[in-house]
């Protein structure tokens, strides 16, 4: 009873693809884990870093535009593929952003060997990505903007997408009360249990003056037959 599981690696091999495609030796394999990893957090944290540079400029409703959906690696003997989709790819536009962003990543990979390819792929539809959703109910909390209110709002963008349903789940100490409680809003269908249903799925913490906050957030996209 009440046993969890996570959506997307329930359903790993069907409507879910890996993000990282390489092979290594058994002895080898924890050290390509870790290097996948250095390289997720350093691309992360260039974004952050072009983002705080370009905040005097004026930011739509939709801010999480520059959000990284996913990041993809694919491995080979001398080459290494870097794939970031992300939601509007403005801030790595900039001159010299790539450049700087090849040099910082040359020092996380092990092998001195391997160059680097970096390709940056927008995404199609943004507001079908659950990180950018979040992204969105992140920044207008920060804002003091009611959670009920920020929560409604994020279910109106995702009018914008083609889904056929959605779940937002945000728990803590909502609106700084002293007990930790959980909200929840759902609009559509939502088939958890069906594995060719196509559900893209994220946890992502807030970190607000009142502690942190946890927001969950499911979105059926479409139905595979």
């Amino acid at each position: 009873m009440g046993q969890k599981i996570n959506p997307l690696g329930f359903r790993l091999g069907t409507t879910q693809n890996h993000h990282s495609f390489w092979f290594a030796k058994p002895k080898n394999y924890s050290e390509g884990l870790q290097e996948d990893k250095k390289i997720r957090n350093c691309i992360k944290n260039s974004i952050q870093k072009n983002r705080k540079k370009g905040s005097n400029r004026k930011i739509e409703s939709d801010l999480s535009s520059e959000v990284i959906t996913h990041i993809e690696i694919q491995k080979e003997i001398d080459t290494i593929h870097v794939i970031i989709h992300i939601g509007f790819p403005n801030l790595l536009k900039k001159k010299g952003a790539i450049e700087e962003l090849e040099k910082d990543l040359q020092k996380q990979v092990n092998s001195v060997n391997q160059r680097l390819n970096i390709a940056i792929e927008k995404v199609k539809e943004p507001y079908r990505q659950p990180n950018i959703l979040a992204e969105y109910i992140a920044f207008q909390l920060k804002n003091r903007v009611s959670f009920r209110k920020a929560m409604k709002k994020a279910i109106e963008l995702t009018k914008k997408g083609d889904i056929k349903g959605v779940k937002i789940k945000i728990s803590g100490r909502l609106a700084g009360k002293e007990i930790a409680r959980a909200e929840c809003i759902k609009k559509g269908r939502l088939p958890l249990q069906t594995i060719r249903a196509k559900i893209d799925y994220c946890c992502y913490p807030i970190r607000t003056i009142y502690g942190v906050l946890g927001v969950k957030i499911w979105i059926f996209v479409e139905e595979e037959y």
